[in-house]
């Protein structure tokens, strides 16, 4: 061998080894492609900030605690809503199959901004203020979420058990059509409503 071959087998072993040694450095600041499917992730637990005890049989004028959580693995930083609705037995859910949220109103709503792999949580406290029985339907009139006051007339019957459900559907907000669109994601708890 040359001077010029040791001088090139010496440059290429040096860069050889100063990557190698480089690489924990370079994986810290080179983002590296993410190959999984971007997603969010929506939950609820029960008052004792565990999956388990969720509320089922609420008197009225009696407090229930629910936390309501949604991580973010979208590869991006994004704009959060979460609706909360309250719905009879024969109010319509969201329609994963078509990925369209539910007709029923929302009541309460959570807004925030999530940076790729953060967390966000809270608790959600509510009450059934008011409802009567008559006949063979039950009428919620007045319900609570975090303490704000929602009327209006949810009527469930008796031969169907007199259930309602509180869920929750997470929305987007779209950069591209500048509006918020539903995210294809609800989770809720049944009620049963005891008097």
């Amino acid at each position: 061998m040359n001077l010029e071959e040791y001088h090139t087998l010496f440059m290429v072993a040096t860069l050889t080894l100063s990557l190698v040694a480089a690489t924990p450095t370079l994986i810290m600041v080179v983002p590296i492609s993410k190959t999984e499917k971007p997603f969010s992730e929506l939950w609820i637990l029960g008052p004792n900030h565990m999956a388990e005890n969720y509320p089922l049989n609420i008197s009225i004028g009696e407090q229930k605690l629910l936390f309501i959580g949604v991580a973010n693995h979208m590869h991006s930083s994004m704009y959060y809503i979460v609706y909360a609705k309250f719905r009879n037995q024969t109010q319509p859910l969201p329609d994963d199959k078509n990925s369209t949220p539910s007709l029923v109103l929302p009541l309460y709503e959570f807004r925030f901004f999530l940076v790729d792999g953060e967390n966000w949580e809270t608790p959600l406290n509510f009450t059934i203020l008011d409802a009567s029985l008559n006949d063979n339907n039950l009428v919620v009139k007045r319900i609570s979420i975090n303490d704000m006051i929602f009327e209006g007339e949810y009527v469930a019957r008796r031969d169907l058990g007199l259930v309602y459900q509180i869920f929750f559907e997470l929305w987007l907000y779209n950069m591209t059509s500048g509006k918020s669109q539903y995210h294809n994601r609800f989770v809720s708890n049944w009620l049963k409503v005891t008097g």
